[in-house]
């Protein structure tokens, strides 16, 4: 603290002009990066969400014409027919026939779906094709190929190196096997030239550093254009997470497309690359920053040369006049500064006048202070008192004196709670039982007190005072020898407060003059706190909110019930407040 105080006047004004400039600055500064970021990572992310979509789509109108396709030649059409035929053909010329016209068939078909390569049947027990639209590359091995989906009827694979010995791309195919009775036949489609090549592009062709990967329908890696970090045949580490369709594996940002047909497409990105537009916007605010603080500078040190050396001045007569009662005349030259050090001369004959005057008053007042002290009783010395009175009673063996002395300064301890300060269910039942444990010493009759308070209402905020006048007001109204007071708390929508006792009960009147009777009220007994104090306390916190109702018949007791809202401490303190 000493070291702050002898901080110079000059570097308080650089401090506080640098802090009113630039904490607003840098509020708005952390404020507009957030939202630039949060701006530029949403518009990045979305684009990738949406082109990956689009790639999905793609993706399924292509495997969707491979079905299509499939379903013509497998399934009852006039190639199937022919392909029957030929099985029942002996007659070599006619066989050729056939086979020209299955071919001739199958030309067509490819001829009028651009996006569709090669086409075949496969022999599974001999490893055999035939009726190949192009030329084969290689030996064809369904077994080796990635399979992407696989359902009863077919099964699709991909992406792969095509074995269309025309080509060398890769492609997705599908198999199916042909609805032949007693015949062992697969029709093998594959997509067509250049039919992908927007999503599987050769790598010198790729203008951005997106990749693809192909997941199967149990989130298997079935091809991957980044094998390092993205192994085939692995599972994807973002698959679990079936709700999410974006997150962060290593340096990577991934998205996840899921088809209809329940394989996958996963575009991988950068980190980095994302963060680009974004870095590039936070070095332009710190080269701004950097230049709004030089500027801050520049201006505190040319206000610090036009106030300070003025104020030094005028620091210097004020000096002056405290010191000694010889007249000043040098001015600031800065006309609010000259009115004021007008107006501390004006003032300076009456402060020697009045300095004589206000020593007599001073030392007046000291006295006036040590007469007030002489007279001020000190609640806490009287508790004090009471926890002495308490412990001689304890060594004297005195347990009844011990327990009344003890409970009266636990109930004086709760009663110094600041007034209008709310407190918690808890506190007033554990005040209502010290308030209980003084009345059954005073009174000479035996009385029953059942305390039952649900444990969820413990900690709710109420106003001090509730419970005991109300079972003051049991006890003063009827309750003998065998009395009985039930206390009941509990929550519904509102808290309930019921008490209820067997005593002598009261008329309708006496209920009025209860509750509204000034002089009655002035002639209570116990802790002095009525009935009408419960009507008021509710009233200033609650208004018509809460509800205090009194049933009571001659003879058979007496039920007064509370409905109060649920409000917590800060809420009910400005309630009670605001109603005041």
């Amino acid at each position: 603290m000493n070291k702050l105080k002898q901080i110079t006047f000059k570097n308080r004004i650089i401090f506080i002009f640098l802090c009113s400039s630039i904490i607003p600055f840098i509020c708005l500064g952390f404020l507009s990066f957030y939202t630039i970021d949060s701006i530029l990572r949403n518009k990045v992310e979305g684009s990738l969400q949406s082109s990956l979509k689009q790639d999905v789509i793609t993706l399924e109108n292509t495997l969707n014409n491979l079905n299509h396709v499939s379903q013509q030649l497998a399934f009852g059409g006039s190639t199937t027919k022919i392909i029957e035929e030929l099985q029942n053909e002996q007659e070599p010329f006619k066989r050729i026939q056939l086979q020209n016209e299955i071919k001739s068939e199958l030309n067509l078909i490819s001829f009028s779906n651009p996006n569709v390569g090669l086409i075949m049947y496969h022999y599974p027990k001999t490893g055999q094709h035939n009726f190949e639209n192009f030329r084969v590359r290689s030996d064809f091995t369904p077994a080796d190929l990635p399979v992407m989906a696989k359902y009863p009827e077919i099964t699709y694979y991909g992406p792969h190196k095509s074995y269309n010995g025309s080509i060398n791309q890769f492609v997705f195919s599908t198999m199916r096997k042909v609805n032949l009775p007693d015949q062992d036949i697969y029709l093998y489609i594959e997509t067509g030239r250049n039919a992908m090549e927007t999503l599987f592009a050769p790598e010198n062709m790729k203008n951005d550093s997106r990749r693809l990967l192909i997941l199967d329908n149990d989130g298997r890696i079935t091809f991957s254009e980044n094998k390092l970090v993205f192994p085939e045949n692995s599972i994807f580490p973002g698959y679990s997470k079936s709700d999410a369709n974006s997150g962060y594996y290593k340096t990577y940002f991934w998205n996840i497309e899921k088809s209809n047909q329940g394989w996958s497409i996963v575009s991988i990105t950068p980190i980095k690359e994302l963060n680009q537009e974004r870095n590039k916007w936070l070095l332009q605010v710190i080269f701004i920053f950097a230049f709004f603080i030089l500027t801050a500078l520049l201006f505190a040190l040319l206000m610090w040369k036009m106030v300070y050396n003025p104020l030094k001045k005028f620091n210097k007569e004020v000096k002056s006049l405290i010191q000694n009662n010889t007249e000043q005349k040098e001015l600031t030259e800065i006309p609010e500064f000259d009115e004021l050090l007008h107006q501390v001369r004006s003032m300076k004959t009456k402060i020697w006048d009045l300095y004589g005057e206000i020593e007599q008053k001073e030392k007046r007042r000291a006295d006036l202070e040590v007469e007030k002290l002489l007279y001020q009783i000190n609640p806490h010395f009287l508790m004090n008192t009471l926890d002495t009175v308490h412990w001689l009673a304890v060594f004297s063996g005195h347990e009844e004196i011990d327990k009344l002395v003890l409970s009266l300064n636990k109930l004086l301890s709760y009663n110094l709670g600041k007034m209008g300060e709310a407190t918690t269910v808890e506190k007033e039942i554990q005040a209502l039982k010290e308030y209980l444990q003084l009345q059954q010493i005073r009174y000479d009759f035996q009385f029953d007190v059942d305390i039952d308070v649900d444990e969820t209402t413990m900690g709710l905020s109420i106003p001090r005072f509730l419970l005991q006048p109300l079972v003051e007001n049991a006890l003063y109204h009827g309750v003998s020898d065998d009395g009985y007071i039930h206390v009941d708390v509990k929550l519904n929508d509102l808290l309930e407060i019921t008490i209820q006792d067997n005593g002598s009960g009261m008329s309708k009147e006496e209920i009025n003059r209860l509750l509204f009777d000034e002089q009655k009220e002035n002639q209570k007994v116990g802790m002095g706190i009525g009935m009408k104090y419960v009507k008021r306390i509710l009233e200033a916190n609650y208004g018509e909110k809460a509800k205090l109702d009194i049933k009571s018949e001659i003879g058979k007791g007496t039920i007064v019930s509370l409905l109060i809202p649920v409000y917590g401490g800060e809420e009910l303190n400005d309630q009670s407040f605001n109603s005041r």
